[in-house]
């Protein structure tokens, strides 16, 4: 036991849509579930009700599984009340953490609930993550963008204090899977200033996945009509082991507009995984909550809504990060077209299609064109609308398997928490006594006359079968101990009776047991922030925000974009992501290039490309729009 709690946890944290979705990640194996609220979360279409939560959290917390409410969006000074008020409802509704970005909500009057730090605060330095926990925050969501190498810089820093003293660490959280922002999080305003909508205030309008042509300083066409801003899908399968040992305690899975399919297929996957990781180094690693998963599916992720894949920066700038051609799902690649006829077409190779799959294939316009298969018969696929751009030859891909979803549409997981049942005689009757994988015990007892069985080795099997049919609860025998001799004759409705007393006194038992995390606590005095100074990128857009700053020694601090104060040029967007790189036309790789500025045209919309080769980061320079700015007068006026 003590190896195990000297253990690291690895917690595996999946997205819930709603409260179905957040149910089905749990029973699929994740030990943490976020989750939006009423409002102010950074996917404003994925709202929640406080009975939702409550819903969510209380399956969550028989398996000792976590809820973290997302309520991370700017807030406006009019807004605050009722985010507080909002804070305290899921609070009591069962949550266990608050993932927050507006620093104006640590002034307020919070519930005695943990922070955590959401990705939209652009951690990526020691500095903010030791800043952050100084401050109060127990968990802390790493940019996407980063290292290995900078994430254990990071949790190496976390280990020892500015006086070289040993300080509590806050758990360390990464996205390891789902759609990424071209942007540093919290670092875009290109929603903003082209149509209102803030990625800050959890409506971003995507402009990273429109298509654009990129010219360079003369003119010249580098690229056509490419979704130049758009990156494939994160995949961190192969460096689940490379995180954990580099500090990583939470792995996080985008995904809170996703459906209930793409919740099941990844937190399955992923389970999976971190189980093998952990069984193969029991003394380094654990699970974070109770139970284990069964799957009645072999999880596969390239078969749910993906742009492709990449770990990103995660083993250092690579080539092929981004989703150029389509920000769509295309599917996996399965042939080409052997033979068309007036309604049907076929493909060579060897996969199995199935009345319903979806297929696609890029036109001539290099767009993907998808269609839905009515009729298989063998090879030949008989769509619902025959595509006239199909030609011999065409490559083909499914993005919709109709067999695979249909094992998603229905109970494809289960999740049981093992227990140790033993059997006893008492001087008035029986006694059974369960213990879970957690060494919580609660017992049950049945007034019985103790009258010896006639036929000892059936009773003992019989009494056996009865106690190990545990049926629809939460739990499954691990081992079955009967100390009664000689084997007693017991009516099968008394053992049951006995065995599901037992087993309600154990699920309450449980509940009981289970503590939310505690609020980290501030340190005193307040520490320094790592800036003297706030620029718009520091997204302040509320009074209290401000007053924390001050609070923390910031002398100067600009309003936030939202505010629309900024009405020239600027950064609207600050990338890892080069198109220099992209193209080949980085001055670090080929002598004799210089890093000139570029050019984002899409329709009439031009934006500006800076590239700071010292940092290795591009700029996305634009202004706001003009009916916008209309838009600012008319509401002043």
């Amino acid at each position: 036991m003590s190896a195990l709690i000297s253990a690291k946890s690895l917690e595996l944290l999946a997205p819930a849509k709603n409260a179905d979705c957040g149910i089905a990640a749990i029973d699929h194996g994740a030990d943490a579930v976020y989750i939006g609220g009423p409002a102010f979360g950074a996917r404003a279409s994925a709202g929640n009700s406080i009975a939702d939560i409550e819903k969510l959290a209380a399956h969550a917390h028989r398996y000792h599984a976590r809820v973290l409410v997302a309520l991370n969006t700017l807030l406006r000074d009019d807004e605050l009340d009722d985010a507080r008020r909002i804070a305290w409802q899921v609070f009591e509704a069962g949550a266990d953490a608050l993932i927050v970005q507006d620093m104006g909500l640590l002034e307020l009057d919070l519930p005695p609930i943990q922070l955590h730090a959401s990705t939209q605060t652009d951690n990526r330095t020691p500095e903010k993550v030791r800043f952050l926990e100084q401050v109060g925050f127990s968990q802390i969501v790493l940019a996407r963008e980063l290292s290995l190498a900078e994430i254990r810089q990071i949790h190496i820093a976390q280990k020892v204090g500015a006086s070289g003293t040993a300080v509590a660490a806050a758990t360390l959280e990464f996205f390891i899977h789902g759609a990424l922002c071209v942007s540093y999080s919290g670092q875009c305003y290109i929603s903003h200033a082209h149509s209102g909508r803030s990625a800050n205030r959890g409506e971003c309008s995507q402009a990273c996945r429109l298509p654009y042509t990129l010219a360079d300083d003369a003119g010249h066409i580098v690229a056509h009509e490419k979704h130049l801003l758009s990156m494939k899908d994160n995949d961190q399968s192969a460096n689940l082991r490379a995180l954990a040992d580099a500090g990583i305690g939470s792995f996080k899975i985008e995904g809170r507009l996703k459906d209930l399919a793409y919740v099941k297929n990844i937190t399955a996957h992923y389970r999976q995984l971190l189980d093998a990781l952990i069984a193969a180094s029991p003394n380094a690693y654990r699970r974070a909550s109770s139970g284990r998963s069964t799957h009645g599916f072999t999880p596969r992720p390239e078969k749910t809504f993906n742009r492709g894949a990449t770990d990103y920066f995660v083993n250092d700038r690579r080539a092929d990060i981004g989703a150029f051609d389509t920000p769509k799902f295309a599917g996996e690649a399965i042939g080409a077209v052997s033979a068309i006829g007036p309604n049907w077409f076929e493909i060579e190779g060897t996969t199995k299609f199935n009345n319903g799959d979806g297929v696609s294939f890029f036109d001539d316009h290099a767009e993907l064109v998808g269609v839905r298969i009515n009729r298989v018969e063998g090879r030949r696929l008989f769509p619902n609308e025959m595509p006239a751009e199909l030609a011999v030859g065409q490559p083909i891909h499914r993005n919709h398997d109709q067999e695979f979803e249909r094992l998603l549409a229905k109970k494809s997981a289960e999740r049981k928490i093992r227990i140790s049942m033993r059997f006893s005689a008492t001087p008035d009757g029986f006694e059974l006594q369960l213990t879970d994988e957690e060494g919580i015990v609660a017992s049950a007892t049945l007034p019985h006359a103790n009258e010896p069985a006639q036929n000892a080795d059936r009773a003992l099997a019989t009494l056996r079968d009865h106690l190990a049919k545990l049926g629809n609860t939460i739990f499954e025998a691990a081992d079955i101990t009967l100390n009664v001799t000689p084997p007693p004759f017991l009516p099968a409705a008394s053992v049951n009776a006995l065995r599901r007393a037992a087993v309600d006194k154990l699920d309450a038992a449980r509940l009981a047991a289970y503590r939310r995390p505690p609020r980290a606590i501030a340190v005193s005095p307040p520490p320094t922030f790592p800036e003297a100074e706030l620029s718009y990128l520091g997204n302040v857009l509320n009074s209290k925000a401000r007053a924390f700053y001050e609070r923390h020694g910031v002398r100067l601090i600009a309003d936030a974009y939202e505010t629309n104060q900024e009405k020239g040029e600027v950064s609207l967007m600050i990338t890892k992501h080069c198109l220099r790189y992209s193209y080949n036309l980085c001055p670090k790789e080929v002598k004799g290039l210089r890093p000139d500025p570029m050019t984002l045209i899409n329709g009439k919309e031009k934006l500006t490309l800076r590239f700071d080769c010292k940092k290795c980061e591009m700029h996305v320079i634009g202004k706001l729009k003009k009916h916008r700015t209309v838009q600012i007068a008319i509401k002043a006026a």
